[in-house]
């Protein structure tokens, strides 16, 4: 007979959580490591910065495209059996782009490598909440995203050293690898069960008519690029303006990366009391840091900590999550496709207005003016939200507690 003590079920939980975040260390492996090694990329392919750029828009576009078409293909899917579909398109999408031989090839596999990105996290986190006590959803769902945090502390300033002293293609080569490796995990681990809410097309498309939800999306589309727009040049802040040696680029992800697991855990912890609330505050925050960063970027001591405060904003994530699924209780396979989406439609605004202001003559530390517009954007958006919630109290009854 199973034991299902308390004690059995935590470790049971703990166990699935635990190899559901190792999918998600690769994939913030796999899509936050090539910022850093853009210059890298372009000195093998004699490319400038802005069409190695394709290279990181190509695995966004991959993730929208995917995420959708994969989550609703699989909503009835038992979760394991999805999730090792999903970390086998991984494995081999990611060894591919470790052998392109030309940068077409490689934004190809890019794509390809995006394609899973959205699908794998959007099962993750649903089976996540899933298996929640009751009162601890949001931070069960942090606890998923924890992978992608840890890889920007661990995995890619590990791999920034890697690809400057090897090659970026380890770097790649390793994700793969490491994306076989939690296949084996998830089949042993992840109990192959049914999905305990049957899911139906009507109900996934219905979201799309629910205008909150568009409003809460909209916070991540516009507000979540300013996150990207820095992350993105912050190599070539240190190179250009910093002017201090390679190896501080790699400290630098360090300090995001800290921040932002610091942050997801402390703002899930936020998110089972008051997710609205604590979003809108973290918005104003990212605002005043991101105008921050334009200065401190002569300083490389002060540029560490305005980067640390930078990175704690992914925690947004787990507040987006949660928002969406308080305000549509149905539909959640469509939610988690279209968070995913959204992330990655930000993730291709940001480098790409940062790059144009830079292309324009600006210096790369001066993406932090275009950041905090884009994050006071996402305030404006968060603002629309708010009202919509508040004048919406009875009929959301899941948020009315938590606004």
């Amino acid at each position: 007979m199973a034991d299902t003590t308390p004690a059995a079920r935590s470790l049971n939980r703990t166990a699935i959580l635990v190899v559901l975040a190792l999918g998600t260390f690769i994939l913030g492996l796999a899509e936050f490591s090539m910022m850093p090694m853009l210059p890298l990329i372009s000195d093998t392919f004699g490319s400038t910065p802005a069409q190695s750029g394709y290279a990181i828009s190509a695995y966004a576009i991959g993730v929208v495209v995917g995420a959708p078409i994969l989550m609703l293909a699989t909503a009835n899917m038992k979760k394991r059996t999805a999730l090792l579909m999903f970390l086998s398109l991984m494995c081999l999408a990611n060894s591919l782009s470790a052998f392109a031989s030309s940068l077409e090839q490689l934004v190809l596999f890019r794509f390809l490598s995006g394609l899973p990105h959205g699908a794998y996290f959007g099962a993750a986190i649903l089976l996540a909440s899933e298996i929640a006590p009751q009162g601890q959803r949001a931070s069960f769902m942090s606890k998923v995203f924890m992978g992608l945090t840890i890889a920007t502390i661990v995995g890619v300033p590990i791999v920034t050293l890697v690809g400057q002293y090897l090659s970026w293609r380890y770097c790649l080569a390793g994700a793969g690898g490491l994306a076989f490796i939690a296949f084996i995990f998830v089949y042993k681990v992840v109990p192959n069960v049914k999905n305990s809410q049957p899911s139906n097309l009507l109900n996934e498309f219905s979201v799309l008519k629910n205008k909150l939800v568009w409003s809460i999306l909209g916070i991540v589309i516009i507000g979540f690029g300013g996150v990207f727009c820095i992350y993105t040049y912050i190599a070539d802040t240190i190179l250009v303006v910093t002017d201090t040696p390679a190896y501080t680029i790699s400290i630098a992800m360090v300090m995001f990366g800290i921040g932002s697991t610091l942050g997801n855990y402390v703002l899930g912890k936020a998110a089972d009391k008051s997710a609205i609330h604590t979003t809108g505050l973290v918005l104003v925050g990212t605002i005043i840091f991101a105008l921050a960063y334009v200065t401190a970027s002569h300083n490389i001591w002060l540029l560490y900590g305005v980067i640390f405060f930078i990175g704690c904003s992914l925690g947004l994530a787990t507040l987006i999550q949660t928002l969406l699924m308080d305000v549509s209780p149905n539909g959640h396979a469509m939610i988690g496709a279209l968070v995913q989406c959204a992330f990655n439609i930000a993730n291709a605004i940001g480098p790409w207005v940062g790059g144009m202001v830079i292309a324009e003559g600006a210096t790369p530390n001066q993406t932090g003016y275009v950041a905090a517009a884009l994050f006071s954007g996402g305030l404006i958006m968060w603002a629309l939200s708010y009202l919509q919630i508040i004048n919406n109290k009875p009929k959301l009854e899941a948020v009315s507690s938590t606004v």
